[in-house]
């Protein structure tokens, strides 16, 4: 039972260990730089021991934990639809006075360039490809028309609402406490202080953002990972440059400069001009090869893989195969729920800072659905197209998605019309994707790192996250590419995922206690009083 005596004031920030200023570089930044600059010696200086040992470990968390991951995810995205739909669904992110800081348009678009982005683009077409040649679990023939199905279920169950349930969990966490209880500090472990009073000023606090930090670094690893792949493929394909680690290690290098620049300018201006032109082009892709791809098979697709992933939820969110073991569960499932995981504390923090003024039911609703509807289009439009394809080429495009995932794209585009400004258009997209993505994982890496937890940590600050992730991602390359990062990600995610569960705890009593609080002030004051304890809306500003 947490001592209640403890814990300090809501409205007052906690006192700082003497030495330490707001903005300054405590034992968190340090010892998270300690640790990540272990991994880049150990993946530069020993790069196939390094490599075998992330893989052994990562197997040892698959089949020992598979089952927690799976449970896990799954209460995440329960836990946040019963709160958009339960009492506090009113409560407005920093009072029921408060006006959104960006427009609906702005806001979804930067939340969804932090939450997918790369990966969106570099799965689109191959992950659907690679569920039909190998179906999931066996549950059907490959290259059959059930195959074809469950693809498209599977590509809906990965990227839809699992794991915007895993974001909006902690965003809402770290923009309640934030806004509406007057703890101006972003660092994951002050969304526990309810739970462990003013113990999160302390070891047990430092722990927490550690793995928050660590966890985030990994998450944001693959990030850049994929988006290097995807560009040393496209160049290849596009322009005949030599692939290989060499050319990896180059775009990434020049990308950091470019999200480095990005990141020197304020969050209005870099990350939210960035996420809007990339929707943008994203848009035109989509409309570009529904115009020229098999328009009605993608429309069926999408109606009938609609349906399924619908009505399948809860089997498919629990399906772990217990008596036949299949590797599949562990190279797919899980390695997309330990990146969510990981990418929870970056994207988190992200759509917190980005979504104040918005009522809980508002901000999960939108977190949950309108990145989910984009997905579900994404997916219907490349993946039959991919798979229609396929089959009139007698297999050659899933044989080069199983070949290397970070080349079917390309091989796709080359199949239609203007492939070269189809591949640089795709080009541009990844980029801007992964120079967007990692801009705002320098500013979330910079606040919950910085004493006080800054919602706009200095330049210099960024600068160093900056440099830090791109030396991660190009040591887990060398360490064995795309392989190395899915078990980076599986590693990084697992403590923080039980954090996780103690962060939802943390947040349904503080909404209870507030609920409480203002419900007990009311019925002191008389009934004439107008709530505004927890922040309610008032009816003229509901959404």
């Amino acid at each position: 039972m947490t001592d209640r005596r403890s814990a300090p004031s809501p409205t007052r920030p906690p006192a700082k260990p003497a030495g330490e200023r707001a903005g300054g570089l405590g034992v968190v930044f340090w010892t998270t730089i300690a640790i990540t600059a272990a991994f880049i010696a150990l993946g530069a200086l020993f790069t196939d021991p390094f490599g075998k040992a992330l893989g052994d470990a990562s197997n040892f968390v698959i089949t020992n934990l598979g089952w927690a991951y799976l449970l896990i995810t799954m209460f995440f995205l329960v836990f946040a639809v019963y709160l958009a739909f339960s009492r506090f669904g009113r409560i407005r992110l920093g009072g029921p006075d408060e006006e959104p800081e960006f427009g609906r348009f702005a806001w979804f678009c930067m939340l969804f360039q932090a939450g997918m982005g790369v990966g969106l683009v570099f799965w689109g077409v191959s992950e659907p490809l690679l569920h039909y040649d190998d179906p999931p679990l066996g549950l059907a023939e490959p290259k059959t028309p059930e195959a074809a199905d469950l693809a498209l279920q599977y590509s809906f169950f990965h990227w839809t609402l699992h794991p915007w349930g895993i974001y909006a969990v902690v965003g809402l966490a770290v923009a309640y406490l934030t806004y509406n209880k007057g703890i101006r500090d972003l660092r994951i472990s002050r969304a526990l202080r309810p739970l462990l009073g003013d113990r999160v000023d302390g070891p047990i606090g430092a722990a927490v953002d550690v793995l928050a930090v660590v966890a985030t670094l990994f998450g944001v690893a693959v990030s850049l990972g994929l988006g290097t792949l995807q560009l040393d493929a496209g160049l290849g394909a596009a322009f005949g440059a030599p692939s290989g680690i060499t050319l990896q290690l180059v775009i990434i290098g020049v990308t950091a400069a470019g999200y480095m620049i990005s990141a020197s300018t304020p969050l209005e201006k870099g990350i939210n001009w960035l996420s809007q032109a990339s929707m943008v082009l994203a848009a035109i892709m989509l409309v570009y090869f529904i115009v020229l791809g098999p328009t009605v098979l993608q429309l069926n697709a999408m109606t009938e893989g609609t349906g399924r992933y619908l009505g399948q939820l809860i089997p498919t969110s629990l399906r772990m195969s217990a008596f036949d073991p299949d590797p599949w569960l562990g190279d797919w499932t899980i390695f997309f729920w330990a990146t969510w995981i990981a990418w929870a504390p970056y994207v988190g923090v992200f759509i917190a800072r980005i979504s104040r003024g918005r009522t809980i039911r508002e901000f999960i609703v939108g977190v949950l659905v309108a990145p989910s509807v984009f997905s579900v289009v994404w997916f219907s439009v490349f993946g039959p197209t991919a798979i229609d394809l396929d089959n009139r080429l007698g297999g050659a495009l899933s044989a080069a998605a199983a070949r290397d995932e970070s080349v079917a794209l390309f091989t796709f585009l080359e199949e239609y019309p203007l492939v070269l400004f189809t591949s640089v258009m795709f080009l541009l997209l990844v980029w801007i994707f992964f120079v967007a993505g990692a801009d705002a994982g320098t500013v979330v890496l910079g606040s919950m790192s910085v004493v006080g937890g800054q919602e706009e940590p200095t330049r210099f600050v960024k600068l160093v996250w900056g440099a830090v992730m791109a030396a991660l991602a190009a040591s887990l390359l060398l360490a064995g590419g795309l392989g190395a990062l899915q078990n980076g990600a599986i590693l990084a995610a697992t403590p923080f995922g039980f954090i996780m569960v103690a962060l939802c705890w943390s947040l349904q009593r503080t909404l209870a206690a507030d609920l409480r609080e203002q419900r007990n002030g009311r019925e002191s004051d008389g009934p004439s009083r107008e709530p505004t304890g927890a922040g309610a809306a008032s009816p003229r500003k509901e959404s």
